[in-house]
This record gives C-alpha cells, sequence and structure tokens, in this order.
C-alpha cells in the first residue's frame, strides 16, 4: 500500500517562502507521476503542479513562475514556494497517479490513488 507523508508546511507573510517535502513509499513508482494540490476552506481541491519521470513539469497558471516541483526519483517530492500570497493559504497535499492522466496537465482528483496526510500553509498579508 502506497505511503506518502507531506512536512514543511507553516506560516509565513506575503512575499515569504515555504519548502514543502513528501517522502513516498509501498507501490510501483515507476507507474506513477507525482503532484501537490492544495484546498482552501470552502473551495474545491485544485492540482498545483506535477512532475513525470523524465523530469518534465507542469504548473497551474496561478502559481507559475513562483512554486518549483522537484524529486529524488523513487523517495520524495518537494515544493519550493516563492513569492507566496495569501490567496495561497491552504492545506497542500502530495499525491500519485497512473502516469496516463498527468500527459497535460495535474491529474484529476478522482484519478489520484495516493494521497498523503496534507499540511497546512497559511500566508499573512
Amino acid at each position: 500500500q502506497g505511503q506518502l507523508v507531506e512536512s514543511g508546511g507553516g506560516s509565513v507573510q506575503a512575499g515569504g517562502s515555504l519548502r514543502l517535502s513528501c517522502s513516498v513509499s509501498g507501490y510501483a513508482y515507476s507507474q506513477y507521476c507525482m503532484a501537490w494540490f492544495r484546498q482552501a476552506p470552502g473551495k474545491e481541491r485544485e492540482g498545483v503542479a506535477v512532475i513525470k519521470h523524465d523530469g518534465e513539469t507542469m504548473y497551474a497558471d496561478s502559481v507559475k513562475g513562483r512554486f518549483t516541483v522537484s524529486q529524488v526519483y523513487g523517495k520524495s517530492l518537494y515544493l519550493q514556494m516563492n513569492s507566496l500570497k495569501p490567496e495561497d493559504t491552504a492545506m497542500y497535499y502530495c499525491a500519485a497517479a497512473l502516469d496516463r492522466y498527468c500527459v497535460q496537465s495535474t491529474p484529476p482528483s478522482r484519478n489520484v490513488d495516493y494521497w498523503g496526510q496534507g499540511t497546512q500553509v497559511t500566508v499573512s498579508s
């Protein structure tokens, strides 16, 4: 059974930076792409960034140029968040989905097989 464990959330002022980490284990890593999602209170969960096996990355328009996703293949996933804004405040989740769901964008939530427990990011103005 796949296990994803996030860390690194916290509170920061607008313009600041945070780095989220996610350790991964227990599933056929080579068949999956890795992604970060977030969910703010009262809003739907949205895909933020995804990274494929070949290292190709894709981002939501709202975070392009500010967030960077990276991985140590088969071990961990990271999200470097710079120039944070109050609207980035949310619970952040790492996720794994089969490769075919990550061809053109972050995978749909319904197609994610494994979720982390989430880590809270709060950005104050």
